[in-house]
């Protein structure tokens, strides 16, 4: 168990993929996605996990997390009982100095949107912005990939910063 400290951003360029050191495909789904406990069953690539998320502090950087890893073909079967709208994605893996950005980039009812997200020690931590980091939208509930599920980012009303989410 722990609390972890992120901040999300979209991607402005595609130029991440070369720096990326690895990718994995990625099927999520959530038992429950109430904001106060998301419970999301998580297929990357040979590996499972359950992972229990409790409410996010007011600036939406800081939250509980607990997981456990889980066989492949029970989470293949957690993941039939998901609440409807299963996540599919690509995370590419980037190392800028000493930080990690996993970068998203979503397909089916998500497709077009690429968010990028850092885990940090504290909420105030320095790290570089790479050229291909967007705008920040850490704590905008509709990039939480439970919100994703219920609201998909191809269902957005235009206006919505969608169009900042694409890759160029």
């Amino acid at each position: 168990m722990h609390t972890e400290t992120e901040r999300k951003f979209l991607v402005a360029s595609d130029s991440y993929k070369q720096e990326a050191y690895k990718s994995l495909h990625i099927v999520q789904g959530y038992l429950s996605s109430v904001p106060e406990r998301t419970v999301r069953i998580r297929i990357s690539g040979e590996q499972a996990y359950i992972t229990i998320k409790g409410i996010s502090n007011e600036s939406g950087t800081t939250r509980f997390e607990w997981e456990k890893e889980i066989p492949v073909a029970e989470a293949q079967m957690l993941i039939k009982l998901c609440e409807p709208g299963v996540i599919d994605k690509i995370r590419y893996l980037v190392k800028v100095d000493n930080h990690l950005f996993e970068v998203d980039e979503f397909s089916g009812e998500n497709d077009g949107l690429v968010i990028a997200e850092i885990e940090l020690q504290d909420e105030k931590e320095a790290f570089a912005h790479p050229a291909w980091l967007g705008k920040e939208v850490t704590g905008d509930k509709r990039y939480y990939n439970a919100s994703l599920t219920r609201n998909p980012y191809n269902k957005w009303k235009d206006g919505h910063d969608k169009s900042a989410g694409k890759n160029t």
